[in-house]
């Protein structure tokens, strides 16, 4: 049989705490678990305390309580009380008698004040009662976040808690600032139709109400045994030599980690006899940089300015003699020279213990692991092969383009040399002369005239010796003009011609 609210069992993997009445005998399995052992040990109090410690949804919410002595409940007992809010709730009794007056003053709660009262002890109708309220839960908080997110609201529902009865139901949730959910009320009530009460908590109280592992790999402590946060800054760290990241000092909350005031005394009391200036020393070979502390081994890990190769551990003691020379007017040679002031202190942190175990170093060796050794590929070598794929590529397409188009007519004239064929020059035929057949004469081609700027005129060619050409008269339009000199030109070669044949 397990743990009430927990999975362990008696037996092979029992919780260490888990007794064989279903409960928790010294904690381990439900959050924030007391330890009654005065019920447990049997022994009767000699000054009778009415006041009884109930704890509600496996010790998430613990409240005090005032026990009339009808109702004879005891440590470990469910018992139904009254709600401040209306109706009943179903709690469990985790502490009675002495242990309450105590807990109650630690918590600032007076005697005397106005509590609400047991009422009497739950039976099995009342377990199963609070068993189908508990199962209801989750699809309320899941539908609860889905609907505050429908109403745009900068706000997370963390948790929801039934009343026992079913009559109220409590949502947990976390802001940065004020939310106005009235509308998210009126919501609440219509769809889940029981009385809404909202209360906003820090983060570090959803993390103990909701719980997890840390990275420790164990539970988180506010959700077991802290029930008291304080608050934590970044000089803790500092005091510990920490770096200073916040991924690492955060917790599941977001917040700095709990655990970083745990031994924050300790080191305050070992720092008291380490010097407040030693951060640099003046040495005759340079500026020597403290680089870190080891606070419980009493050493100062040193570096030169210039030269960072090299870190020198040097006693607390041997530093406070170094900083007497400092202030007398005398100046150390190097850091060497320092550890050589006490020798005494080094020996004896040299001295080790014996250890008590034996010493398996030369009977049993591991073999070396054998890593494979990875080729490194040439730059140059890659970038030549990539160029020629490159190349191999474009010349393909190439082809590929070649044989779809058709070959050009310039093409076929070509020469094996991928030159083209140079055409012959043209013949222009002279007349004929007396007795004699037509020479040909190869006549260069003449060379283009400088046109005039500004003038849309045609320029005159110079007259040659032998030629009756006339000159252009130069008026009408260029058209006319261009028309007269082809005319002019026919009858002239006509009138040689006549000449000629006469």
């Amino acid at each position: 049989m397990g743990c009430v609210g927990c999975s362990c069992s008696t037996g092979k993997d029992a919780v260490s705490g888990c007794n064989s009445n279903g409960g928790c005998a010294t904690g381990g399995c439900n959050r924030h678990n007391t330890y009654d052992w005065i019920t447990a040990q049997g022994i009767s109090d000699a000054r009778p305390f009415d006041m009884v410690e109930v704890s509600f949804k496996n010790g998430s919410r613990k409240e005090f309580y005032k026990n009339p002595p009808f109702t004879r409940a005891t440590t470990g007992d469910w018992v139904i009380v009254e709600s401040q809010s209306g109706g009943f709730d179903v709690g469990k009794v985790s502490l009675s008698g002495e242990l309450v007056r105590l807990q109650m003053k630690r918590k600032r709660v007076r005697s005397d004040a106005r509590l609400s009262s047991v009422v009497r002890k739950a039976h099995e109708r009342d377990l199963e009662r609070l068993d189908e309220v508990r199962q209801e839960e989750k699809k309320v908080l899941i539908q609860a976040r889905a609907i505050a997110r429908t109403l745009d609201l900068d706000m997370k529902i963390g948790d929801v808690e039934f009343q026992g009865d079913g009559r109220k139901c409590t949502f947990y949730y976390t802001a940065d600032g004020r939310v106005d959910f009235r509308e998210l009320i009126r919501h609440y009530a219509r769809d889940f139709k029981v009385k809404i009460e909202m209360r906003q908590i820090g983060a570090r109280q959803e993390s103990a109400r909701i719980g997890g592992l840390g990275n420790c790999g164990r539970e988180l402590c506010c959700s077991t045994w802290l029930t008291e946060f304080k608050s934590v800054n970044t000089a803790a760290a500092r005091y510990q030599n920490l770096a200073i990241n916040q991924t690492k000092l955060s917790g599941m909350c977001g917040r700095l980690k709990c655990c970083l005031n745990y031994e924050l005394d300790t080191y305050i009391d070992a720092l008291e006899d380490f010097p407040d200036r030693a951060e640099r020393l003046k040495t005759g070979a340079g500026l020597a940089i403290l680089i870190k502390t080891d606070v419980f081994k009493r050493l100062m890990y040193y570096t030169y300015a210039d030269d960072r190769s090299k870190f020198l551990a040097v006693h607390v003691d041997q530093i406070w003699e170094a900083l007497d020379m400092l202030k007398s007017g005398k100046v150390p040679g190097s850091l060497e020279d320092i550890l050589a002031m006490a020798p005494q202190v080094e020996a004896e942190e040299q001295e080790e213990a014996e250890p008590d175990f034996e010493n398996v170093q030369d009977v049993i060796q591991l073999p070396i692991e054998k890593r494979k050794k990875k080729k490194k590929k040439n730059k140059g070598n890659r970038d030549r092969s990539q160029s020629a794929a490159a190349a191999v590529e474009k010349a393909a397409q190439q082809d590929d383009l070649s044989q779809k188009q058709p070959p050009r007519r310039d093409d076929r004239q070509r020469r094996p040399d991928n030159r083209p064929q140079q055409r012959p020059p043209q013949q222009q035929q002279q007349p004929r002369k007396e007795g004699g057949a037509p020479q040909a004469k190869q006549t260069p081609p003449a060379p283009r005239p400088p046109q005039n700027q500004g003038d849309s005129r045609p320029p005159q060619q110079p007259r040659k010796e032998g030629d009756q050409r006339p000159p252009n008269s130069g008026t009408g339009s260029d058209n006319n003009n261009k028309g007269n000199n082809f005319k002019g030109n026919n009858r002239r070669r006509d009138k040689r011609n006549f000449k000629g044949k006469e």
